[in-house]
């Protein structure tokens, strides 16, 4: 997937709007931060977090607040919606099937995926598009980004496994210190067992595929593909010819790719280039 420069063209901060929410039920409630944080079975430095906006609550954090308050999922509810702000119109059917899903199979060729991506990383692509912006804008655009990588933190996470070409990790997106930084996080992530990253070498020749891609198994064992276009943003499709062909390709991307192992041996070497 090319995780488009312009994902989130009108960013909202869901943080901030989400504290003003906590500040405001503490308030009713009549409670302390610290009698707050006891109702809710969190320790007082998260729930300060999350007031101050400088952290987005989690699904926890919103079902406990659900209990203190009587409420049937309406903080649920709210973080939802809030999770979705940010993204183009055209990226949240995307985001909705990125977090039912089970498994995720990405073709990255212009950048590393957004699941992969460092803060630093990621701010240095939206830069790179949007110039004219300011500092908290390019900051909320990379918010809403790493927002998603949530679903790699769950107890039973989706299995990602994701195929990218060598051009891809010599591109010094940010500078060679940022791009040195992102490739470790790279290699700390292939350490997990629900990770698998494989690099389709430059002597591979031609690739199977010219264009990022990305299959998604949802928890009810359907597929879709998602893809882009520069003109016409995201699209998902499930029709079996379409599915069938992404999986004929994901096949001979794998058989092209090097191993895991020389995979990892490839990208650290690159590390040194950069260090």
């Amino acid at each position: 997937m090319s995780e488009r420069a312009d994902q989130g063209r009108e960013p909202a901060d869901g943080a901030a709007y989400f504290a003003a929410e906590v500040r405001a039920l503490r308030a009713h409630l009549k409670l302390s931060q610290d009698q707050f944080a006891d109702a809710l079975h969190y320790n007082q430095a998260m729930v300060s977090r999350v007031e101050n906006g400088r952290s987005l609550a989690s699904p926890a954090f919103a079902a406990a607040m659900d209990d203190v308050a009587k409420t049937p999922g309406v903080y649920v509810r709210l973080l939802e919606r809030l999770s979705k702000n940010g993204h183009p119109s055209w990226f949240v059917p995307y985001v909705t099937l990125e977090e039912r899903a089970v498994s995720i199979t990405d073709y990255s060729c212009t950048f590393l995926m957004g699941l992969l991506q460092t803060p630093e990383y990621a701010a240095a692509v939206f830069r790179a598009a949007h110039p004219r912006e300011t500092t908290d804008q390019i900051k909320a655009r990379v918010e809403t980004r790493l927002r998603r990588q949530a679903i790699l933190d769950r107890e039973l996470p989706p299995l990602l496994w994701v195929i990218v070409h060598e051009s891809v990790l010599h591109a010094q997106v940010g500078g060679p210190a940022i791009m040195h930084a992102q490739l470790e996080h790279l290699t700390v992530l292939m350490q997990s067992p629900h990770v698998t990253v494989q690099v389709l070498p430059l002597a591979a020749g031609a690739a199977p595929s010219h264009l990022p891609f990305t299959l998604l198994v949802a928890d009810d064992t359907s597929q879709v593909v998602y893809t882009e276009t520069p003109t016409h943003g995201g699209q998902v499709d499930d029709t079996t010819g379409v599915v069938g062909q992404a999986l004929a390709t994901f096949d001979r991307l794998r058989m092209a790719a090097l191993s895991e192992d020389g995979s990892l041996d490839l990208i650290r070497k690159i590390m040194e280039t950069m260090a």
